[in-house]
């Protein structure tokens, strides 16, 4: 038998093998096909209660959503409304006690008893910034920067080693945490 007849002979039953899968494979798929053909009011009625499903599935979650948005939004106003209750709270004794100090005043009290009075005021009311995180701004003899100062005028500077630096702070600056509540205003030498 000669090459080409023995190859031949392979081949065909590789083709035949094919067509056969082939075959089968179209009757499955013809099958499979004629099944749903046969129930389509089944089919339909399976996918409107899995859209039906979904649409519940969609509403609670969007509710759920509606919900927590007008939750944290009623908060937020309550935030607002209501965020300086409790500082002005703590401010109420430091008002009580320059009340007391100004009727001292307006009476003719002793005038060092009266300045010990504003003293004991002042440190109170220190006090109590310093409970809120608000402290001052360290100026006078520091470097001047841009980010904590702002430039009132320029002075001559007394001695070479001012030059650039603060020489007199006129106002106070003040600090919450690490963010600035108020600008020092200073006087720079030059």
């Amino acid at each position: 038998m000669s090459k080409k007849n023995k190859k031949n002979q392979n081949e065909e039953p590789k083709v035949a093998q094919e067509e056969i899968l082939n075959e089968e494979t179209v009757e499955q798929t013809q099958e499979q096909v004629s099944e749903e053909n046969e129930d389509p009011d089944k089919k339909i009625a399976e996918l409107e209660a899995a859209l039906e499903h979904q649409k519940k599935e969609y509403m609670f979650l969007y509710s759920d959503f509606e919900n927590f948005r007008r939750r944290t939004a009623k908060e937020k106003i309550d935030l607002v409304k209501n965020g300086t209750e409790n500082a002005m709270r703590d401010l109420l004794p430091v008002v009580d006690d320059l009340e007391r100090a100004l009727d001292a005043i307006s009476k003719g009290g002793d005038v060092d008893s009266l300045k010990e009075g504003v003293d004991l005021i002042y440190n109170k009311f220190v006090k109590y910034l310093e409970s809120q995180h608000v402290t001052a701004i360290d100026s006078t003899g520091k470097d001047f920067d841009t980010d904590l100062h702002e430039a009132v005028t320029m002075f001559p500077a007394p001695d070479p080693s001012m030059k650039g630096k603060i020489i007199d702070t006129t106002i106070k600056g003040y600090m919450i945490n690490d963010k600035v509540l108020r600008h020092a205003k200073v006087v720079v030498g030059s």
